[in-house]
């Protein structure tokens, strides 16, 4: 019997189209001449309660745009940004939400098809998306929920037997996203914008059902709401800097209100460490660079401290102190949550006043020395189970007074040395998506070999155990490779 996509598991709602129109507008995908999938995410589509053979068997459609899941109602939504600092309204111009998929835990997600054809919004772009950014996506998206870090996930990438123009013609593609929300800061932005009286309370309410339910509850829901992702973008982006991930396009409509890293354009990570990293080709002056990412979080908070200033309950004096206030808390949040993950980094289960300028200093030795970022720290461990005999060799990393000052610290917290090794290596990835990983991956991919994607992909998802299966996944690009740069794919 012929599978059909219907008995997929598809338990859709569709809850923010039914939002007044001007934040979304109906929007069907644009059908493509050849759809085929090129690789579905197995564990994450049990999760959603769909039946993966069926996804692949039968899924290319769906996945593609020919075919609509039954209970999804295609819309585009509304919304605007500050790009590189200067407003702008924006939207979907190439991306279509299907709508809302139940999960068995009674979990909603939204289901979006990304490079799905023109919408209102695409501004006189052609809607589509090439096979590399796409991939790109899933790869670095699942790589960093691997990596314990909030992120939208990658359901599909279905390519469309098309091309798109770029510099070049590419080969088409559309990527399956999937996310606790696609509500961004300039979701909000746009909502006060555009109507603020009618628009603001109808997308905070939904927004509030969505992630932060007890807000209801709350004197000022609105000052609750914003604490809330607060907080969330505080412990987002120290989890990246403890990683040596670079957002690259930390405009406010990248930035989710769910507290997921969301929009995979030119993201990369580190390799030898900088703070001063910039991997975008369109970053010209560096504003998203690596170690300007929790002042520039901040930034976009403040919009969305703005943005919701005619939905707080006080009067306009009293709600921009309450809205003040809250965000005066960003730069401790963010220190609070990224002084835990370095502690978690150095095997440190105790909390002392010099535990912050011992973090700082081992990356400022790394700094000087171009040191990899991941593989010194995942390198600790072994120091700190037999520091004789690694001795201070390039598997232990800082200055010889560092390395004292650190085995020391160690040895004044209760456990033994295996312990706090055990510690690290569920913290300190041997693995991570590698930039020339990432661009090997899609350069084969791109001439129809798929092979070195999904050997990626499965060495990806257990990243902080040594095996033989990633080993050479481990190491950085070779002396002497030029910087790196990526671009957005639009």
């Amino acid at each position: 019997m012929r599978d059909s996509i219907a008995d997929a598991g598809w338990r859709f709602d569709n809850s923010y189209a039914r939002l007044p129109e001007p934040l979304h507008a109906e929007s069907q995908p644009v059908a493509v001449r050849s759809p085929a999938v090129v690789v579905v995410n197995d564990r994450l589509a049990d999760d959603l309660g769909l039946d993966p053979a069926i996804l692949w068997r039968a899924g290319a459609g769906v996945f593609a745009g020919n075919e609509i899941p039954p209970g999804a109602k295609p819309i585009a939504q509304a919304y605007a940004g500050h790009q590189f600092g200067h407003f702008t309204n924006l939207g979907d111009g190439r991306a279509i939400l299907l709508g809302e998929q139940i999960g068995p835990n009674g979990r909603r997600h939204d289901i979006q098809l990304k490079g799905a054809g023109r919408t209102r919004y695409s501004r006189g772009g052609d809607g589509r998306a090439a096979l590399g950014p796409m991939l790109r996506e899933y790869i670095v998206s699942e790589g960093m929920h691997a990596l314990g870090i909030p992120t939208t996930r990658s359901l599909a990438v279905a390519t469309t037997g098309e091309l798109v123009l770029r510099d070049a013609p590419l080969a088409g593609a559309v990527l399956t996203r999937v996310a606790a929300s696609h509500i961004r800061v300039g979701t909000f932005e746009f909502a006060a914008a555009v109507e603020h009286d009618r628009l603001l309370p109808a997308l905070l309410g939904h927004a509030i059902a969505r992630h932060d339910p007890s807000a209801a509850e709350a004197a000022d829901p609105a000052v609750a709401f914003f604490e809330g992702v607060v907080d969330r973008q505080a412990a987002l982006v120290a989890r990246w800097m403890l990683v040596g991930f670079v957002h690259g396009v930390m405009n406010t409509d990248n930035m989710a209100v769910s507290g997921e890293t969301i929009d995979y354009g030119p993201c990369a990570f580190l390799d030898a460490y900088d703070p001063t990293t910039v991997f975008s080709s369109i970053d010209q002056q560096g504003r998203y660079a690596f170690a300007n990412q929790p002042a520039i979080a901040h930034w976009n908070l403040a919009r969305l401290a703005e943005s919701l200033l005619p939905v707080s309950r006080g009067g306009h004096e009293e709600s921009l102190a309450a809205a003040r206030s809250v965000l005066a808390t960003f730069p401790e949040r963010f220190d609070r949550h990224y002084l835990a993950g370095a502690r978690a980094k150095l095997g440190l289960c105790t909390e002392e006043d010099g535990d912050r300028d011992l973090f700082a200093t081992l990356l400022r030795w790394m700094h000087e020395t171009r040191a990899d970022f991941t593989a010194t720290f995942a390198g600790l461990a072994a120091v700190a189970e037999s520091p004789a005999a690694c001795g201070h060799t390039a598997a232990s990393p800082g200055s010889r007074e560092w390395h004292s000052a650190w085995l020391a610290r160690l040895g004044r917290q209760p456990g033994s040395p295996v312990e706090a090794a055990a510690r690290m290596r569920r913290v300190n990835p041997v693995v991570i998506p590698r930039n020339q990983r990432v661009e090997e991956a899609l350069s084969a991919a791109e001439e129809g070999d798929f092979t070195s994607l999904h050997r990626l992909l499965a060495v990806l998802r257990d990243p902080f155990m040594e095996t033989n299966d990633n080993e050479r996944y481990r190491g950085g690009p070779p002396a002497g490779c030029g910087a790196y740069r990526t671009f957005c794919g639009t």
